[in-house]
């Protein structure tokens, strides 16, 4: 066989799926890992695939195993790293080569990182992946961040290795510099208001209702044969039927309840707010994994102010968990509502022009947060017109006429109960204010005036003004 159609750096988790992925769909692909060691266990394990792979171990054998112009994907962690082997890379690559960036970046430090490599002659590419473990190794969402000539080197490579969706690749260049990466944070950000909606749900499952993990596997399992039908609903069905092979209980009782965060979650929060897109139910999730980590400071307010008892909810069991389906569907909802607002503001502050239609499409599969719903939801932003928010599309206003009632009472009762349910109280508050023709702000405004001279609109009249409580008013 010829010279290798594209290279990859970092031999980890997602790195090694990656380049089995590639290998598998029939393109011929150079590895190298800082750890040379690794290049070579890599290559032993990697079985019928061998042909394919091109172990190397340095970089200089790596660009010279690539036909140019020579795509080579970095995957280490971000940040630093990532600056690091760049600039190793400029020593032994030429101009028109591309250096691709998979891993979960900053968009910040990826349009940065293609701005400073373009004076070098190298290209730079910034490219989301969307599927975990599994997802690199048979078919992740990719979401691509270039320009069009560097995406065509490798978009034939992308299409093969990225998930399919009824026979549509899961893949898009979406945009220049760190559109790819952007949309990838706000991935993430959904993902934490889904995971955190569903952890809730449980709680009111387990805490009041007193329901073990069993049934609720079987609950989560039926939802996701409905409307809820998406990955995360489904591994909650697998995850809470698992058993602790030490114990014999139920794995989700042995997990301490502390919660991990890698930050692009903190990120999507972070852009939302400078922005200035309203994103609750995802800060809500950000903020409620910190807490989780505060374990010991959560023992101990648990023994001054006691946790209430137990059952907490009352009524047949059956209409409760009807309730808590649907609150959990308008949640979901209001997140991605959110979510795609903050896409929506970045596409105009950068200039991106995000295709939001395209982007709920490659959600569908490979994804974390793939689900039924994004059918529904590319369709609202392909009916043509400017859609303001995902609330206003006519599908989107029906479901959640029909399901914010159930939010409404689940927030109510586990207010009532003492049950966190930062997320989707959180979720009911922006429904709530995104639909009140008339708020409270004016009484902000006054205020504001009051202290500041800020001025304020009134609505009899165009132009600003002062309250009688200034030498101007």
């Amino acid at each position: 066989m010829g010279k290798a159609e594209i290279g990859l750096i970092g031999l980890g988790v997602m790195g090694s799926n990656l380049a089995l992925n590639i290998a598998e769909n029939g393109h011929k692909i150079a590895v190298f890992n800082r750890t040379t060691a690794r290049v070579g266990t890599f290559f032993e394990s990697a079985g019928a695939l061998q042909p394919r792979i091109v172990p190397c171990t340095t970089l200089a054998e790596l660009a010279e195993a690539i036909r140019p112009p020579r795509p080579i994907i970095i995957m280490v962690p971000a940040g630093k790293p990532v600056d690091e082997q760049i600039a190793m890379l400029r020593d032994v690559l030429s101009p028109g080569d591309i250096v691709i960036d998979g891993g979960n970046a900053n968009f910040h430090d990826t349009v940065r990182r293609f701005s400073e490599l373009g004076n070098s002659g190298l290209t730079f590419i910034g490219m989301g992946v969307s599927g975990g473990e599994e997802g690199a190794r048979h078919g992740p969402s990719i979401m691509v961040g270039a320009t069009p000539e560097a995406y065509a080197r490798v978009e034939p490579i992308l299409t093969a290795i990225s998930a399919k969706f009824e026979g549509e690749p899961c893949v898009a260049l979406l945009g220049p510099d760190g559109a790819g990466h952007f949309v990838k944070t706000i991935h993430n950000g959904i993902e934490y208001a889904d995971m955190q909606m569903i952890a809730e749900i449980y709680g009111v499952m387990r805490d009041g209702l007193g329901m073990s993990p069993d049934e609720m596997a079987g609950v989560f399992a039926e939802w996701n044969k409905g409307r809820l039908n998406s990955y995360l609903i489904e591994i909650a069905a697998t995850v809470l039927a698992a058993q602790d092979r030490q114990t014999g209980r139920p794995i989700v009782e042995v997990i301490i309840d502390r919660a991990g965060q890698k930050g692009t979650g903190k990120w999507s929060a972070i852009e939302a707010q400078t922005l200035g897109v309203s994103a609750t139910a995802i800060e809500a999730a950000v903020s409620a994994r910190i807490l989780s980590s505060l374990k010991d400071e959560r023992l101990a307010a648990e023994q001054a102010y006691g946790s209430g008892g137990l059952p907490k909810f009352e009524g047949r069991r059956d209409v409760v968990l009807r309730d808590l389906e649907l609150a959990l569907f308008a949640g979901k909802i209001a997140a991605y509502a959110q979510g795609f607002a903050v896409m929506a503001a970045a596409s105009k502050e950068y200039h991106w022009n995000l295709p939001l239609p395209t982007i709920a499409k490659i959600w569908r599969a490979g994804c974390i947060i793939r689900s039924q719903f994004l059918g529904t939801l590319a369709e609202a932003f392909e009916a043509g017109g400017e859609l303001a928010n995902l609330l206003m599309a006519p599908a989107f206003i029906e479901m959640m006429k029909e399901t914010h009632p159930s939010l409404r009472r689940i927030v109510a009762r586990t207010a009532e109960a003492g049950l966190p349910m930062p997320a989707l109280s959180s979720a009911l508050s922006y429904f709530d204010l995104y639909r009140q023709g008339r708020g409270t702000s004016n009484l902000i405004q006054a205020q504001r005036d009051f202290f500041g001279a800020h001025g304020f609109e009134r609505n009899d009249g165009k132009g600003a003004f002062h309250g009688p409580w200034t030498q101007s008013g």
